[in-house]
């Protein structure tokens, strides 16, 4: 059994150490890797933003399931060019990525199908943008409608910061994806990630996540793709995990009465609102950082899983988890998310290893012709560990934090810390 994972990330290293688990015993191949996934599998040198390339590359070397990891390879197509080649795709075709591609699209398939969300409208001008803030009143949230990396989205607590979120879309920060601006509603409350394994018909959820999205302590600083996460999510009751997966659940009916045949991981940001959970965003493909502490708590073969979703054969599974806990600790380049330094060299990891349940995804590194580990990206590492309570999982990752080492390396210091209150105050 051969298969091909897309992209180089913590995500794709996560996702990799999982089927290397498989009792399949598959031959792993990662495009193109890091410098953790060339330890599991084999790098591959494939430039993945076009999908033809890929399509090529398993042309003169034939796989059996190719995973595609990252949203920007599903939007423009991968998998509708590997249905046509007869090759079996874990992840959706691009009507189904459109989901994430378009953050207007999402809201008004939201809006069809009654799914609960904030309100919003959308503008394809400045002006018009500018003088539809002129009637509102902050905190308001400003979004870039395509794909930006996660950095596309504002939450306004003043008019000025919202005028100038507007203004940074249309002034061309965010290239094509800020063309489209939504601006929506506020909502309060806590926020959560539910991803669900789903093969257009079945809907498996996985386990509530918990991510940090701003770069600093205490929830300050700029928006990133994620600077931790957490499981289990403590403020996630079995009725509020039962409503969110009844969202997943309308949201993919929804998709296949519009003909949309949904495969692949389809990932609820929620926001937990006093009257119930609501959707912020959707997302066509496992999270980052979340699959790194999703992944390591799966006790079913992910092989298996991965087969049946894209074979449309998931109500043949049950999915099995570990009753732990697992907190995922983000290590990242000096100046992220803005500009960073790369290829510098990074110290401690196989010692951090060493502290009982800790792996170390890597996010942003590569390999130099010697061996070195370098950093090669704004998150660089994801230091994840397991540990039977969510106590003992933060003050290991923690510990293995302090045995790593790369010039201007930054993290917070808070991941974990409001489950941990959270459950002191039950």
């Amino acid at each position: 059994m051969r298969i091909l994972v897309i992209g180089g990330g913590g995500r794709e290293h996560a996702i990799v150490s999982a089927l290397s688990r498989s009792a399949h015993k598959p031959e792993l191949f990662c495009a193109p890797g890091n410098g953790g996934t060339a330890a599991l599998s084999i790098n591959a040198a494939i430039t993945i933003e076009d999908p033809a390339n890929v399509v090529e590359w398993i042309e003169r070397n034939p796989v059996d399931l190719v995973v595609v990891g990252p949203e920007g390879p599903l939007v423009v197509g991968l998998a509708n060019l590997l249905e046509a080649a007869g090759i079996p795709c874990f992840g959706p075709k691009a009507s189904g990525a459109h989901l994430e591609g378009s953050k207007l699209f999402a809201k008004e398939l939201m809006e069809r199908r009654g799914i609960p969300t904030g309100r919003a409208a959308a503008f394809e001008a400045k002006e018009a943008a500018l003088a539809y803030l002129a009637e509102q009143a902050a905190p308001i949230v400003v979004k870039a409608d395509g794909l930006a990396a996660g950095k596309g989205v504002t939450v306004a607590m003043d008019m000025d910061a919202a005028r100038d979120a507007v203004k940074e879309c249309f002034d061309g920060r965010f290239g094509p994806a800020g063309e489209v601006v939504v601006i929506e509603e506020y909502l309060e409350g806590p926020e959560c990630s539910l991803l669900a394994f789903t093969d257009g018909e079945t809907v498996l959820p996985m386990l509530p996540a918990q991510d940090h999205k701003r770069a600093l302590d205490g929830d300050e600083g700029p928006n990133t793709g994620g600077m931790g996460v957490y499981t289990p999510v403590p403020v996630v009751d079995a009725a509020t995990l039962a409503a969110m997966t009844d969202i997943l659940e309308r949201t993919v009916a929804g998709m296949r009465e519009e003909g949309i045949d949904y495969r692949g991981v389809l990932y609820g940001g929620f926001i937990l609102t006093a009257g119930g959970p609501k959707v912020l965003e959707y997302n066509a493909r496992f999270g980052d950082p979340e699959t790194q502490v999703v992944l390591p708590l799966l006790k079913t073969d992910l092989v298996d899983v991965m087969f049946a979703t894209a074979e449309k054969r998931l109500s043949e599974v049950t999915l099995s988890w570990r009753g732990d806990a697992a907190v995922s600790v983000v290590l990242a380049s000096g100046g992220y998310p803005n500009d960073y330094l790369s290829d510098l060299p990074i110290t401690g990891v196989a010692d951090a290893e060493k502290v009982p349940g800790v792996t170390v995804f890597h996010a942003g590194t590569r390999l130099a012709h010697d061996g070195t580990l370098l950093t090669a990206g704004g998150r660089v590492l994801d230091v994840t560990a397991v540990a039977p309570n969510m106590a003992e999982a933060r003050e290991r990752a923690y510990e293995a934090v302090g045995r790593i080492s790369f010039e201007g390396m930054h993290y917070r210091t808070d991941i974990g810390l409001k489950a941990l209150q959270a459950l002191e105050e039950a």
